[in-house]
């Protein structure tokens, strides 16, 4: 009886994930939806949502993936509190995560001068998307990685180091290539997570408008006819992708 109800629960849940997505998709108008996937502003839009998500997962592998290192591997002073700061970004409201970016990196603020010497802005820019997408996201790759390192047998890298390797050669030779499955599927989530990104971006960059932000304004100026469209082919696309990520990675690990 047990394993019935656990069964029954597991369809439930896969259900209430994937019908709304299915039923969006599926009940699309093909006259509206050619002229939305001819738009060439809802293109741009996809363009520019996915290039920022994957330059924003760019700086987190390689400003993360040291972090999360340092969390599994090393114990150092206010430990406990760096990663109650990794976590906080998942738990802010993200615009409330917006206006605190704004205040730091807007054109009167300190980053947002500093930055300006070099003609670098981020209030209504494609750097200030990625800045918004990276906090948001960051902390699901940082955490990934840190679980990932934390699974390498300490073991394998002590040996290494009584052999003469380095802190760095053993970090590059051997946590890194055990833990990084982990780490690109933190990375894929981030990517995935910085796509869907909304309250952090529409406060720090309205246009250009990633997708998103699109897909808002246009519910609110012509209701959801026209939305819809919109966020069927960012599902479409989003789905294409992750899919060929997963069938890569299913194919790798057959191959080992």
């Amino acid at each position: 009886m047990k394993t019935f109800f656990e069964k029954a629960f597991v369809v439930l849940l896969a259900l209430f994930l994937v019908v709304p997505l299915v039923k969006m998709v599926f009940s699309l108008d093909f006259t509206v939806a050619q002229k939305v996937f001819a738009d060439t502003e809802v293109l741009a839009s996809i363009s520019l949502t996915l290039r920022a998500a994957l330059w924003a997962t760019v700086i987190g592998i390689v400003t993360g993936v040291p972090l999360g290192y340092l969390l599994a591997k090393k114990r150092f002073p206010l430990k406990s509190i760096v990663q109650a700061a990794v976590d906080l970004p998942v738990v802010v409201p993200h615009t409330a995560a917006g206006i605190a970016l704004l205040m730091v990196f807007g054109r009167r603020f300190l980053a947002g001068k500093a930055f300006s010497i070099f003609g670098i802005s981020f209030v209504g820019t494609e750097a200030g998307i990625v800045v918004a997408m990276t906090f948001v996201s960051a902390p699901f790759l940082i955490n990934a990685a840190r679980d990932a390192f934390a699974g390498v047998p300490p073991r394998i890298e002590e040996v290494a180091r009584t052999l003469g390797a380095s802190p760095f050669q053993v970090f590059r030779r051997i946590s890194l290539p055990v833990a990084l499955r982990g780490i690109l599927s933190g990375a894929l989530l981030m990517w995935a997570r910085g796509i869907s990104e909304f309250g952090a971006v529409i406060i720090l960059t309205y246009h250009p408008m990633v997708t998103p932000v699109l897909i808002f304004e246009r519910f609110e100026a012509y209701g959801l006819k026209f939305a819809y469209p919109v966020a069927a082919l960012l599902v479409l696309i989003c789905l294409a992708l992750f899919s060929v990520f997963r069938f890569l990675a299913s194919r790798k690990e057959r191959n080992k």
